[in-house]
């Protein structure tokens, strides 16, 4: 069965990684295991040019894999286009109880938007568009929404909210 997805979402700048952190961690903290995935809109490189792995991959391997006692890693050639996120959860991450990603907001997942006062006036889910996967915002202001909102240092809340709406 493939694990609950929730998208971390927000403007650049606003903290969606520094919530991530704390999110992966208390649900760590609480037993759970957790799969992330970050969405990278640019072009990404985990190999280094004239490390061995970034040959293999140059010489033409469709997979690379780097592997230790403690990590694998893979570099897989999939063309120009991007996975989709639902395969891409399917295919890797059948290993974990949840997975919580950062980025994806025009995905159809449930979502966490970010939101910080001096960033934006505005949400992306609750401004010009009103997505109707969002379920809860993390702010460092007061909003009146019709999701519960959280403020922004407040990891125990929303965990318990993510626990109770996807793993319980």
């Amino acid at each position: 069965m493939t694990p609950p997805v929730v998208s971390i979402v927000a403007k650049s700048g606003t903290g969606k990684t520094t919530l991530l952190e704390k999110l992966i961690a208390e649900m760590k903290r609480r037993g759970f295991r957790v799969g992330a995935i970050k969405h990278d809109a640019h072009s990404f490189s985990i190999d280094h040019q004239g490390k061995d792995s970034w040959r293999l991959t140059q010489a033409g391997a469709d997979t690379m894999l780097i592997t230790s006692p403690a990590k694998i890693a893979m570099v897989k050639q999939h063309g120009n286009s991007e996975p989709n996120l639902d395969d891409t959860v399917a295919t890797y991450c059948q290993d974990v109880d949840i997975v919580l990603t950062e980025g994806f907001k025009r995905s159809s997942m449930p979502k966490i938007e970010v939101h910080r006062r001096e960033r934006s006036a505005t949400l992306l889910c609750r401004g010009e568009q009103h997505d109707p996967n969002l379920f809860a915002v993390a702010s460092d202001e007061h909003l009146e929404l019709d999701v519960p909102v959280f403020d922004i240092n407040d990891t125990t809340g929303l965990c318990d909210l993510i626990v109770k709406r996807f793993l319980s």
